[in-house]
């Protein structure tokens, strides 16, 4: 137990600490206007209060990958933790803050527009495909997902489910960002924290051991013999680094309303997210006495329901599982209202006259419903890739801007660094990808990164703007 808030401790620790850092080296300044100061619209940039944005930014960052990623992670053991702590702190919270002032400073601008800036058009091209093709399958999971939890809590038929949370995001991306997710998300808010505080009091109360196997780090317990590496890196995801996240930050980048409050937004909803990873990768580890049990168990919708119903009881088990229902459809929604703007801009097409946002959300749903159809395991594999990917896509550029300024871009760099071993040995290695020995793929890890770091420091430097 005194491991577990201990972590906690190292978590909220480090926003006071390491994340003033990062914001001292980014150089966020409170004289400077942001965009919606000058741009508001109504619709997507909105003045809104930062425990608001708050709120709304965890909310939109924390889908199934915090709950779903740290549970299919402690089936490898402790080790597990430290990914969640140390990629909390050092690489997922770095890379949101970095995402969501970028942003900012361009605008308010989707994550494409920002990585074109500092890298160049080629990867603005390659973004605004990859991200869209993430959004899209962002939105399909966290619907197929909360759908199956759905089920088990109601008996009615996940079919019908998907048919009602589609018909939600449609209406959620259409409407002002005020209107519901600015007006509903803070009450929702309060049901993810009863969720978090309220399995962790229950599993206290219980009388449960914490870590039944022990705190061994060095060992890989996983019942299959899974690699460590790079699989763990991919299945928690968004429990440590999280992709998902650049494509979320520029949403709350139109409505923030000080520079200075970019640290308590993006580095802090991180920091959030981590805790709410941390807790359950240790139900995970705790709750079942071996790994195998907890293999045992079920996918990780139905270790979530065992679990929420076995510590908070009938009434409190549901209203848990309703919270982790909630942080799916809460990012789904603005999955795809995340979509809707980057092609907004990509064809520079303004989005207050509605026809113009129906214009781009018909299609966008019909893809996505389309893809609904596919087996939903097929569809996370291709999503943790997709996702860990664009998540060192968007370190890399923040590195850029570091560098040709001057400024301390070993921040961004060093994670960066370690991201780009882990996808590019990840897609050689996996079966989704080139299906590779181990050794071939860890080998094509540090050449591709090699390569990609000499073209790195041939960036020209420039002024501060």
């Amino acid at each position: 137990m005194l491991w577990f808030f201990f972590c906690v401790a190292l978590l909220i620790g480090a926003f006071f600490t390491y994340g003033k850092f990062v914001e001292s080296v980014f150089g966020a300044s409170a004289e400077r206007k942001t965009p919606v100061h000058d741009m508001a619209d109504g619709v997507d940039y909105v003045k809104m209060s930062d425990w608001k944005i708050y709120l709304i930014q965890i909310l939109n960052i924390a889908g199934l990958g915090p709950v779903f990623g740290p549970i299919m992670g402690a089936l490898y053991g402790p080790v597990a933790m430290l990914w969640i702590v140390i990629g909390t702190i050092v690489a997922g919270a770095v890379h949101d803050y970095f995402s969501g002032m970028l942003s900012v400073r361009a605008n308010g601008a989707s994550i494409p527009t920002v990585v074109g800036v500092q890298l160049g058009n080629w990867a603005k091209h390659f973004m605004n495909i990859f991200a869209l093709v993430l959004l899209v399958l962002v939105g399909v999971v966290f619907t197929t997902g909360p759908a199956g939890l759905l089920k088990g809590i109601t008996g009615m038929e996940a079919g019908i489910w998907v048919i009602i949370i589609f018909a939600y995001y449609f209406i959620a991306t259409l409407f002002s960002i005020d209107k519901i997710i600015g007006r509903f998300y803070p009450i929702f808010g309060a049901l993810l924290i009863f969720m978090s505080v309220g399995l962790t009091i229950g599993f206290i109360v219980s009388g449960r051991s914490f870590y039944p196997e022990g705190l061994n780090f060095f060992v890989n317990m996983d019942p299959k013999d899974l690699p460590l590496w790079p699989l763990l890196f991919v299945t928690i995801s968004c429990g440590a680094l999280s992709g998902f996240h650049a494509t979320q930050s520029p949403l709350m980048a139109r409505c923030i309303q000080n520079e200075k409050s970019g640290r308590m937004v993006f580095y802090g909803a991180m920091i959030g997210e981590g805790i709410i990873g941390l807790i359950w990768c240790t139900l995970g580890l705790s709750f079942y006495e071996t790994r195998e049990a907890l293999a045992a168990a079920g996918n990780p919708a139905q270790v979530v329901h065992e679990i929420s119903k076995t510590l908070l009881g009938p009434v409190g088990g549901i209203i848990a599982v309703l919270g982790v229902v909630i942080l799916p459809i809460t990012s789904g929604d603005t999955a795809f209202r995340a979509a809707r703007l980057i092609i907004a801009d990509f064809f520079k097409m303004p989005q207050r006259d509605i026809v113009k946002r129906l214009f781009i959300a018909v299609p966008l749903f019909a893809i996505g419903i389309g893809l609904s159809q596919i087996d939903f395991g097929i569809i996370w594999r291709y999503f943790g890739w997709a996702n860990q990917t664009t998540a060192t896509i968007m370190l890399w550029a923040a590195s850029a801007y570091l560098y040709r300024r001057g400024k301390f871009f070993w921040v961004t760099l060093i994670p960066a660094i370690f991201m780009s071993n882990v996808v590019i040995a990840y897609l050689v290695n996996a079966k989704i990808g080139f299906n590779m020995p181990m050794t071939i793929a860890t080998a094509a890890g540090i050449i591709g990164t090699i390569v990609i770091l000499l073209l790195f420091f041939k960036l020209k430097k420039v002024s501060e703007e």
